[in-house]
């Protein structure tokens, strides 16, 4: 079996070089990475002959938020790999020569398996020239951290794996080429959106954001090893390879739709139930590669935080009317949000968010500006109009006030930490750029 997968591979491989596409796009790759790399060690030289502290010179050339060279790639790499998988299936059913296979003694498996393999080798060529930048940063860069690096070398490979397996599948469906690498893009755009879709309830707003692929890598580039991205990658791979396997069968053995319809349904949901669990606060492991640990709390918090025994909760009070808080009411606000937390849901799993919305009286010039005679509930209708938010998620002052009361902070936007002893502080926010 192991040598029918490597013999396809192998096969794959070769028909792939042999045309000037395969080589074609490692010339571009490479070309672009060079550029980014050149363009970030250029800046960092003329930062430190002006005399500028240049310290996480790593960070800044591969992993900062605003060009780096791995951020950057990662934002393009859905440019390059539909133009190699549209033809790996597709091109077997437009020439005939899916027959031939079918007569052969080699299952749908395989076949499948062996095409995903070649391109895993491929994405490794890939990630080789980004390796060679690596080498050369680890040559001029004092103080380089390489395991980080080597992390965000991890991450884009797997983001290169799971766009290699959405592509055969969609090279599966069609025998035009063009139209499996447009079906593609389709299929990485619809990816890249879902996590802003039914973010209105709980459930389907974690499956969503869980299907979201963009930011995926993200932590592997940032040094941070997480499980769930992890599984992410791998759920995902599986996912649409075993989507390719069934329509191949489907075809191969004639099996009714109705059959292939209730095999896709279940691979689906399964997918989604166990990127649901992996993505549970309690299932997640961490690695922090990062010389310095940015990743992670530093021993101190550490230390504060595996003192807080028994159940905690912290609770977001949200004022429709509290200028700029609205904003973290919208519901696609709200994962994001959670996300600043995971550095302590990390180390205390059983860490509660809850999110209370209301409207009540507080300072807000402009709205008063704006709605000089209108009341308090038509001002929250007005503001829940411009940002498309549900006026009927928000308690009324005497309601909220039955609950808690916040005048003390002047109802703006507040956290407030309660631990199951009944010890309860606030977690104020600053009202900067931040």
């Amino acid at each position: 079996m192991f040598k029918m997968i490597y013999n396809i591979a192998r096969t794959e491989l070769q028909m792939l070089f042999y045309s000037p596409v395969a080589w074609l796009i490692l010339v571009v790759f490479g070309v672009q990475s060079g550029m980014l790399f050149a363009d970030k060690l250029t800046g960092l030289l003329s930062s430190q002959e002006m005399g500028y502290n240049i310290e996480g010179s790593t960070i800044t050339i591969f992993a900062s938020r605003w060009g780096g060279v791995f951020t950057t790639m990662q934002n393009y790499l859905y440019f390059y790999i539909p133009l190699l998988t549209m033809s790996l299936v597709s091109k077997e059913l437009s020439s005939g020569s899916i027959r031939l296979l079918y007569s052969s003694p080699i299952t749908n498996t395989q076949i499948i398996v062996g095409k995903f393999f070649s391109m895993m080798i491929y994405g490794l060529i890939m990630i080789g020239i980004l390796f060679l930048i690596t080498l050369c940063s680890w040559a001029v860069v004092k103080d380089f951290d390489l395991p980080m690096v080597l992390v965000g070398l991890l991450g884009l490979y797997l983001l290169i794996c799971s766009y290699a397996a959405i592509g055969i599948f969609m090279s599966s469906l069609t025998s035009y080429q063009i139209v499996a690498a447009i079906g593609t893009f389709a299929v990485l755009m619809v990816l890249s959106m879902i996590g802003g879709w039914w973010q209105d309830y709980d459930f389907i707003r974690d499956v969503t954001y869980w299907l979201s692929m963009p930011g995926r890598s993200g932590k592997f580039i940032a040094g941070l090893i997480c499980s769930e991205d992890v599984l992410y990658f791998v759920i995902v791979v599986c996912l649409f390879l075993a989507l390719t396997i069934i329509r191949l069968n489907s075809v191969r053995q004639k099996i009714r739709f109705v059959i292939t319809l209730g095999r896709n349904i279940g691979v689906i949901f399964l997918a989604c139930f166990l990127g649901y669990v992996s993505a549970l606060p309690t299932m997640k492991v961490y690695h922090d590669a990062t010389a310095t640990k940015s990743n992670t709390l530093t021993p101190n918090s550490q230390d504060i935080v595996a003192k807080l025994d028994g159940g905690i909760t912290i609770t977001t009070y949200i004022n429709a009317l509290d200028p700029g808080a609205s904003w973290y009411a919208a519901p696609h606000f709200l994962k994001p949000d959670m996300a600043r937390f995971e550095k302590y849901l990390r180390f205390k799993p059983d860490m509660k968010l809850k999110y209370v919305y209301y409207y009540d009286t507080t300072s807000n010039p402009m709205l008063d500006k704006r709605f000089p005679n209108a009341t308090l509930r038509e001002k929250m209708v007005e503001v829940c109009k411009i940002y498309g938010l549900d006026s009927n998620k928000f308690m009324g002052p005497e309601e909220i006030r039955k609950i808690i009361d916040l005048s003390g902070e002047n109802n703006t936007f507040v956290r407030q930490i309660v631990r199951d002893n009944g010890e309860k502080a606030w977690l104020r926010i600053y009202n900067d750029m931040q």
